[in-house]
């Protein structure tokens, strides 16, 4: 138990916040729709019917889909362009180990390397496209859940107004809550890229050995 704490402990604290942030959320916006639903005069809703109205499903998914674009465009922007001093940046010469061309004869190399063809041809861009489908799957899930809202705000308000996912993604107010949320991703990312050429986190991968000066690009 020791040894699968110490070779998991981030990802295992990742999730651990993970449950705890979205438990709160899920207690604080439960009790936030029933007061909004005892100001409109209508009863309150269970907890597990809150888990499936449009209230959670749209706050839950335009926050992941902002997270999954932000890292998605970073790990394809990182691929090419370059952030002098950064420690998120390759260096900005010469030819690093993630560029070389994958040798399926290397021990231990994953299954589509060792195959070729096709299968490596997808690996290779894999994480990439494993992160923008999610981003693509949790943007129409953000599109359900809004839509949802939108229609019980009408119910609520005397409006006939009614739409679907797919015409609320026509909708400005659709955007205004991705492109909030977008912003605040892109703004976070610039903001560790340029810190990080100054600033220093005495044993973090994200940060450059505290006495690199702050011209060396990369953190190696």
């Amino acid at each position: 138990m020791r040894r699968l704490f110490y070779e998991n402990g981030l990802a295992i604290a990742m999730l651990v916040l993970f449950a705890f942030a979205l438990a709160g959320q899920i207690g604080a916006g439960w009790t936030e729709a029933n007061d909004e639903k005892g100001e409109h005069g209508e009863s309150s809703i269970a907890l597990t019917a809150y888990l499936s109205s449009g209230h959670f499903v749209e706050a839950v998914f335009e926050n992941w889909e902002s997270e999954f674009l932000q890292m998605g465009t970073l790990v394809v922007l990182t691929v090419r362009l370059r952030q002098r001093g950064s420690p998120e940046s390759k260096p900005l010469d010469g030819d690093q180990p993630v560029d070389r061309d994958p040798n399926g004869d290397r021990a231990r190399a994953p299954w589509p390397v060792r195959h070729g063809g096709l299968a490596l041809k997808v690996y290779d861009k894999s994480l990439s496209l494993a992160l923008f489908a999610l981003f693509g799957l949790s943007l129409a899930m953000h599109a359900v859940g809004g839509a949802q809202v939108y229609n019980e705000d009408q119910a609520a308000h005397g409006g006939s107004d009614h739409v679907t996912p797919l015409a609320y993604l026509a909708t400005t107010r659709m955007w205004f809550e991705s492109f909030q949320n977008w912003q605040s991703e892109f703004m976070s990312v610039g903001a560790l890229i340029l810190l990080g050429i100054v600033l220093r986190e005495k044993g973090s991968p994200e940060s450059k050995p505290v006495d690199h000066p702050h011209d060396e690009t990369g953190s190696e």
